[in-house]
């Protein structure tokens, strides 16, 4: 994942972010005549704005309960070392699990906290086993069945 330093954004620039996280397929057309700007004055900030990383890429979200993967389940896992070659060996293996939605580096008890997506119980148990349980240097593995989702947002507060 690359680096990217907070940017400079005008009140124009929010809007335009707050409509495309709403609508990614929005043409740059609309797009300008929502913001009160020329297509090509538009078109401009938004390359800007990619350029600079604030608009990372464009994504189709898709229900994960309509493709079979209702269950999100999130899985601590703690290390038997913290080294820059255990953290790395980590990372790249838990990157190639397709089941892995999310990962993160975190403070406090585990080393690493992680969402999955599975199809049911029978599904968890077999990423456990042929999956978490393999990737290098794991020591310990916690797992939480969420029951439902109570707040999920994909678009940011700018």
């Amino acid at each position: 994942m690359k680096t990217v330093s907070a940017v400079e954004l005008d009140g124009t620039d929010r809007k335009m972010l707050r409509l495309l996280q709403q609508d990614g397929r929005m043409t740059n057309a609309d797009l300008a005549r929502q913001v009160a700007l020329s297509e090509s004055a538009c078109l401009r900030r938004l390359r800007a704005l990619e350029a600079a990383g604030v608009v990372d890429h464009y994504a189709a979200v898709i229900s994960e309960r309509a493709v079979g993967l209702p269950i999100s389940v999130f899985v601590t896992v703690t290390l038997s070392s913290q080294s820059e070659a255990v953290l790395t060996a980590f990372e790249q293996a838990v990157a190639a699990a397709p089941e892995v939605m999310e990962c993160y580096l975190m403070t406090g008890g585990a080393d690493y906290l992680l969402r999955l997506v599975v199809r049911d119980v029978d599904d968890l148990e077999r990423v456990h086993a042929k999956t978490l349980t393999r990737l290098p240097g794991v020591h310990r593995v916690s797992s939480s069945v969420a029951m439902r989702s109570v707040v999920k947002r994909g678009a940011l507060p700018v």
